[in-house]
């Protein structure tokens, strides 16, 4: 293995672990911004079941995005994976008709269930860590939801 490449790994059980032991807050109880690194990964889980991981340059941002009652399906990613997963509807084409926004302008089931899946999100437990390199931060997420078998990342490319 090239050894530079065994270095960046080297750390990302460590930081999991470190994850993990953090105290789980939820979207609406998140410390201050000067309390929260800025850039890293975070967890969603919900008691002992872990969910998704993702990462961002602006975690708080993020994690706000995520659950904000007024998030758009590009925003509030998770809810929207959430809400196709629940409403049986897959995931959204790159067609025009075939588009998240469609999909939700044209669906009034579809849409009910995103906008409960963000409430959901804004309950969930989640957990975050630093890492601002950003080749770590992509190794860590990854590591993470292998080694937490989150069901809904999938890793899948668009």
């Amino acid at each position: 293995m090239d050894r530079r490449f065994r270095r960046l790994i080297e750390t990302l059980d460590g930081k999991v672990d470190a994850l993990i032991a953090m105290p789980p807050v939820t979207a609406a109880t998140l410390p201050s911004a000067k309390q929260m690194p800025k850039s890293g990964i975070y967890l969603f889980s919900q008691g002992k079941r872990h969910l998704y991981v993702g990462r961002s340059k602006r975690i708080r941002q993020r994690l706000g995005d995520h659950s904000r009652p007024s998030a758009r399906q590009n925003q509030a990613s998770f809810a929207f994976l959430l809400a196709s997963k629940r409403s049986g509807r897959g995931k959204a084409a790159y067609t025009k008709a075939g588009s998240r926004e469609a999909l939700l302008e044209n669906d009034r089931k579809f849409a009910k269930k995103f906008v409960e899946a963000k409430a959901e999100v804004r309950c969930m437990d989640v957990r975050f860590i630093a890492e601002k390199h950003p080749l770590r931060q992509a190794l860590l997420e990854i590591y993470a939801a292998v080694r937490l078998r989150t069901p809904h990342n999938d890793f899948d490319t668009h």
